[in-house]
């Protein structure tokens, strides 16, 4: 079922202007680890865990209006980790796809995906994700990107090799057309980009389009995550005051 948005009066009931709601959210959900070692569990619990956070911050997203929503699900760094844990969260990964595009197809929501589809990622995991586009390619509530196999400086190094594949002059080089060559060319900018657990960087997300981006690092572990985590990160964002540069 469709998830509304709020009302004006409700949405000023919460401290935040309808005016001001941001158009695009990103998220790096760390914690989730972290989570699990202080309550004695497996790691594999903690991620567990914020799947359903993930989802409160999606249905959250929705009652504000956000139009745009964008998820670090797993890094190019993270090959790096334990097999055992990479393993986990590559079906982890596919098995919440498949368990969730319904659930967002009902809600209106369009997923899509960004990141290097390359020889490290199961043939199984990239039919999940075309499924899971080609089902929500038209819903128009929201669109929820997934960074899966994603890297900041990665996404940079495929645009530059990508752009010189087509032969591009120095004077064809903007911004406008690296913009161009990035992974997710018709997402916007984020406007808004929270951290939880208490981690202060970026983790090499989304490093070109950060240039303008505010930033929020919550001493919240992921799992711990809810929508009204996120209204308060709306309003936060609302107090600050946003120049591009200009005074």
């Amino acid at each position: 079922m469709a998830i509304q948005p709020f009302s004006t009066a409700a949405l000023k009931r919460l401290r935040i202007d309808p005016a001001d709601v941001p158009q695009h959210v990103a998220v790096v959900m760390d914690g989730n680890g972290r989570w699990a070692q202080k309550r004695n569990l497996p790691r594999t619990e903690g991620h567990l865990r914020g799947e359903e956070a993930l989802f409160e911050c999606v249905e959250g997203a929705l009652e504000l209006g956000i139009s745009w929503l964008t998820v670090f699900g797993f890094s190019t760094e993270n090959w790096n980790r334990p097999k055992s844990e990479v393993q986990f969260l590559i079906n982890f990964n596919r098995e919440t796809i498949r368990k969730r595009r319904d659930e967002l197809h009902e809600r209106n929501v369009r997923i899509e995906f960004i990141g290097r589809e390359d020889w490290r990622m199961p043939k199984r995991l990239l039919r999940d994700m075309d499924e899971a586009r080609e089902l929500t390619k038209n819903n128009g509530a929201m669109t929820f990107t997934v960074a899966f196999n994603y890297g900041g400086r990665a996404e940079l190094v495929d645009a530059f090799k990508a752009m010189s594949a087509d032969h591009l002059t120095p004077k064809q080089i903007t911004e406008k057309k690296i913009t161009h060559y990035l992974y997710g060319k018709n997402i916007p900018d984020p406007d808004l980009i929270i951290r939880t657990s208490g981690e202060q960087r970026l983790s090499n997300f989304l490093l070109w389009q950060s240039a303008y981006s505010e930033f929020l690092f919550l001493d919240t572990l992921w799992p711990d995550f809810t929508r009204s985590t996120l209204y308060e990160a709306v309003a936060e964002y609302q107090i600050r005051s946003r120049r591009f540069g200009a005074l």
